[in-house]
Parts: structure tokens; sequence; C-alpha cells
């Protein structure tokens, strides 16, 4: 099983891969900071890894109403890792 989920795409993202050559992934949830640089490496052959910053995304409450009433639950809790690049770059998009 891959440490790295999926790469993370929203606008705010989008600035820091263009001005800092910061690219962000979903990472499993007990992945450590040198498992998700060799990943990261291993995947994308042609960049080195600097810098790696790790957060954990909290669960948020969400509801819905439907026809039996209002609906409550909470979103899943998920590790975010921010990648700092030397040199190289990721292309997201070759990979679709």
């Amino acid at each position: 099983m891959s440490v790295l989920i999926q790469p993370l795409i929203t606008e705010k993202l989008t600035r820091l891969q263009d001005e800092n050559q910061q690219y962000a992934f979903k990472v499993v949830k007990t992945a450590t900071k040198p498992e998700i640089k060799k990943a990261v490496e291993e995947r994308y052959p042609d960049v080195r890894v600097s810098k790696i910053n790790t957060m954990i995304v909290p669960s948020k409450p969400k509801g819905r109403y439907t026809k039996s009433g209002f609906v409550s639950g909470r979103s899943a809790v998920w590790k975010k890792a921010i990648v700092s690049l030397k040199e190289g770059e990721i292309d997201f998009f070759s990979e679709i």
C-alpha cells in the first residue's frame, strides 16, 4: 500500500506550486516524514524533496435535510503533507 493517497489541487495549493515549489498530498494517517519523502521521490523520480510539513485535518460536523428529517454526522479525520522541492517539478495532470 502506498503512503500517498492522492494529490490535492485547490486554488491556494496551486498558488503554492507556482510561487514556492510546494505540493500537497493526502497521505496515510500513520505516515512519517521520511516515509512520505521516500514515496514522493519514488513516484516522481526527477524531483528532490527538501522539506515536508504535515498536519492532521480534524473532522467537521456535517448535516443535511432529508424526507425523514435532519441527518447529522462528521467528516473523516485525515493527514495532509505539504512537500517542498529542491529541484524538479511535479505534473499531476500527466497521470490523468
